[in-house]
């Protein structure tokens, strides 16, 4: 990991860009308190592939809201997307899907797949290696969050990747079926969040999904309006899920050593 910029934010947040392996650019955000003696538990920021300039209103705020509860939070370019090399595939499944959505037609596994998939297993790895990263650094610390879309990148890094101990979920974006089988090895605690009448979102499969996944303890915060509605008091629900499942995760942990 190598930090390329940083900058203070006026609420004492520092936030230092950085790049992964000298192809995958990133952000870094972290409180003021943080540091060697006091390391932050971490939260990862999904979002859609967009590109970072695009989301970074969105993803700085939300990263002043972790840095507020205590919390560290980074977030990376998903492959395809921002300054990163576009792929003939992806770019070929998101005009199929644009074709059909205006034709008013559903949108068929097959293009669901080969929008969604490859995008997963390239994301996936990509988190690890920065939570890798992230995880090395001394003011950054245990226990570790996932917060956020592409929905499938949540649910697979759910299962594969044991760091993780707690997950706010978006439901906005399609779901392949496979992604329902891998749902139910989902064992960490869940918040979802969903957008009632999101246009670019299949209702019934996000509450599918809802149903599939196999943890214990799982909260669907559904609410009305669409896919960028989503009201202040939800987003809220989702940090105080946070507060609570990561600080009691770092407070056993620290009880143990």
């Amino acid at each position: 990991m190598h930090f390329t910029s940083e900058q203070r934010l006026d609420d004492g947040v520092l936030e230092r860009d950085f790049t992964l392996g000298g192809e995958i650019p990133g952000i870094l955000w972290t409180p003021a308190s943080a540091s060697a003696s006091t390391p932050a538990p971490l939260i990862l920021l999904g979002h859609p592939p967009l590109g970072l300039r695009r989301m970074y209103p969105r993803l700085v705020a939300r990263a002043r809201q972790a840095a507020a509860d205590g919390f560290a939070a980074a977030t990376i370019e998903l492959p395809g997307s921002g300054d990163r090399p576009r792929w003939a595939a992806a770019e070929q499944a998101r005009a199929d899907m644009r074709r059909v959505m205006e034709a008013g037609e559903p949108v068929g596994d097959e293009i669901i797949d080969a929008l969604v998939l490859p995008l997963v297993d390239k994301a996936v790895p990509e988190w690890q290696a920065t939570l890798d990263a992230l995880l090395s650094l001394p003011e950054i610390g245990g226990p570790v969050g996932y917060s956020g879309g592409v929905i499938s990148i949540g649910v697979r890094l759910a299962v594969v990747e044991p760091r993780i101990s707690a997950a706010v979920l978006f439901a906005g974006s399609f779901v392949p079926r496979v992604m329902f089988e891998e749902a139910r090895r989902v064992a960490i605690p869940l918040h979802v969040l969903l957008q009632w009448d999101d246009e670019g979102n299949h209702r019934q499969a996000a509450l599918d999904l809802f149903d599939a996944f196999g943890s214990k303890e799982k909260t669907l915060n559904a609410n009305m309006g669409g896919h960028a509605g989503v009201p202040q008091f939800a987003g809220e629900a989702a940090a105080q899920f946070f507060a609570r499942h990561l600080r009691q995760r770092l407070t056993r942990d620290q009880m143990t050593e």
